[in-house]
């Protein structure tokens, strides 16, 4: 049975997975990637480039997680709210709101450290 029954509790956990700024940079690196090769496979009609989404988002993703963070990926027993928390991360990032949660989740985050 699964730890986490719904993604309000899922949440948490994913960013305490995530809890090294090198590991969520990873991500970001690997969700660009893989927003880039979709917005290309589209543009261009080259519909086997669809193949490579995946392949571009979660590789560094995947490798961040075994050699930054040491953990095992939660994609592996969560895959659509992984999925999900990947983006909601990124967007939180981007737009400056992701500090909070860390620290609602139990991460120091990044500045705090400095």
């Amino acid at each position: 049975m699964r730890e986490h029954q719904n993604f309000e509790s899922f949440w948490p956990f994913y960013l305490r997975e995530h809890a090294r700024p090198a590991t969520r940079h990873w991500h970001y690196v690997g969700s660009t990637l893989a927003m880039l090769v979709l917005l290309a496979a589209v543009l261009t009609q080259t519909w086997w480039a669809l193949l490579a989404v995946p392949l571009a988002g979660y590789f560094f993703a995947w490798v961040s997680h075994a050699f930054v963070e040491r953990n095992k990926p939660a994609t592996f027993t969560y895959p659509l709210w992984s999925l999900i928390a990947d983006y909601r991360m990124y967007v939180m990032f981007l737009t400056g709101r992701l500090d909070s949660e860390l620290v609602k989740a139990g991460v120091v985050p990044a500045s705090v450290e400095a």
